[in-house]
């Protein structure tokens, strides 16, 4: 028998941080994403994500990989999920894909709290799950559903993130 967990798709696959980091960006993306379309992994945006990670915090990191999410950093002493980002452009985005994996920690016991890292700004935001954040993440987990179930990807929609997107090719060529 199968269990319908909030955070996995019809293909049994789990929801990950970055299908609902991309849900706040496009909604096309998480479409191609959840249906295992590679983006172009030369990408200028993914280079520079990659380089922050390396550059700032080489001696912290500690990377935490269960099934569906990737946590960036965990500190033991604070017990606080870090979540890197190269800007706070994107904050909801960032802190919804934090709230994820908080929620998926406390799935496995582990009441944590969250922060998103912004070394390039010198900038440290605090991420709490309570009861209400976790209420809009599962709707925002049911719509991600909703959208990998499509049969078609949703129309592309010109945003600024398109310029950087490692799927413009694929939208705009």
């Amino acid at each position: 028998m199968q269990v319908d967990l909030p955070y996995t798709l019809c293909s049994s696959k789990p929801i990950t941080g970055t299908l609902v980091w991309y849900y706040f960006i496009c909604k096309r993306e998480v479409w191609l994403m959840s249906h295992e379309i590679t983006p172009d992994e030369d990408a200028s945006a993914l280079d520079i994500g990659r380089a922050i990670h390396e550059i700032f915090y080489r001696r912290m990191l500690k990377e935490v990989s269960l099934e569906g999410i990737k946590i960036d950093l965990f500190k033991r002493a604070e017990r606080a999920a870090c979540e890197i980002k190269a800007s706070s452009k994107f904050i909801e985005a960032a802190r919804f894909q934090l709230l994820y994996y908080l929620f998926r920690l406390k799935e496995y016991d582990v009441d944590a709290d969250g922060w998103i890292l912004i070394p390039t700004e010198k900038r440290k935001i605090s991420v709490k799950l309570d009861a209400e954040a976790e209420q809009v993440l599962l709707k925002v987990l049911n719509e991600i559903k909703e959208i990998a179930r499509l049969e078609r990807p949703p129309p592309p929609i010109r945003i600024p993130y398109c310029r950087r997107c490692a799927y413009k090719e694929f939208c705009w060529a």
